[in-house]
């Protein structure tokens, strides 16, 4: 797999050319601007891969996507926050959050390699507008107040503050409010994790997300894992996934 660099920050640009030539990959070129990038895309065929910085060093790379129609698979190296985070997994793109972790550098190679040997995909169809507003102005995004659904011949409404969890069990999603009360939802629990507010819910694990204003308590569990307990929910122990436990910690202030 031929891949392409494109990071302003030079040392950075090499220490992720090391870590990525360890997986077996072949790096083209480091890039570190949006003038550069440019003028590569013009004249050379496009690599398999390519590792994008946001800010490069004469402006935001989506700038190289306004000249150049790019049709390789993008991972985005990015120190941005939490919530700009949001943009990406919308529109079906993988991170890494800088300083970027090695297991999570090869996880995100083989996922791509995975995907380029079951599909096709000729081009990238990526709303980067969108990336880009939700980038620049975290202010005017709005999340999920309220689930309504379907109960018998009734439309229910949930306010997302009553909510103790949602969580998956046998494909499908389920949202359990504080009275005690567990309605089945239409979408999958990614596509709930990206309605919600992530000041508000964490995703602890590939199971459950749970809302800071439902957490009861939290314990000290196996192999540097955390216990949440919550007030009317047991019908399965809450374990915050050991690579999120730094995560959740700071998001718990």
């Amino acid at each position: 797999m031929k891949v392409l660099i494109i990071e302003d920050e030079k040392p950075a640009a090499r220490l992720l050319q090391r870590k990525v030539e360890k997986l077996g990959l072949q790096v083209l070129e480091l890039l570190h601007s949006v003038e550069a990038s440019i003028a590569w895309f013009e004249t050379q065929p496009h690599p398999d891969l390519i590792f994008l910085d946001i800010q490069l060093s004469d402006g935001l790379s989506f700038e190289i996507f306004e000249a150049v129609a790019i049709k390789s698979p993008i991972i985005f190296t990015t120190a941005y926050d939490e919530y700009a985070l949001r943009a990406f997994k919308m529109n079906s793109i993988d991170y890494l959050l800088k300083p970027i972790d090695e297991e999570e550098l090869e996880a995100a190679v083989l996922k791509f390699k995975s995907r380029s040997e079951t599909v096709v995909q000729p081009s990238m169809a990526l709303d980067f507008e969108t990336i880009r507003k939700l980038l620049i102005n975290p202010v005017d995004r709005t999340y999920k107040q309220r689930f309504t659904l379907k109960v018998g011949q009734q439309l229910k409404m949930i306010p997302v503050d009553t909510i103790e969890c949602i969580y998956s069990e046998n494909k499908g999603t389920f949202l359990h409010t504080l009275d005690n009360r567990t309605f089945l939802l239409d979408q999958s629990l990614e596509q709930v994790e990206q309605e919600l507010d992530p000041s508000a819910f964490f995703r602890v694990s590939r199971k459950f997300i749970i809302p800071l204003k439902a957490i009861k308590e939290i314990q000290v569990h196996s192999n540097s894992r955390l216990k949440v307990l919550l007030p009317s929910y047991h019908a399965e122990e809450i374990i915050v996934a050991r690579e999120r436990v730094g995560e959740f910690k700071e998001w718990l202030g």
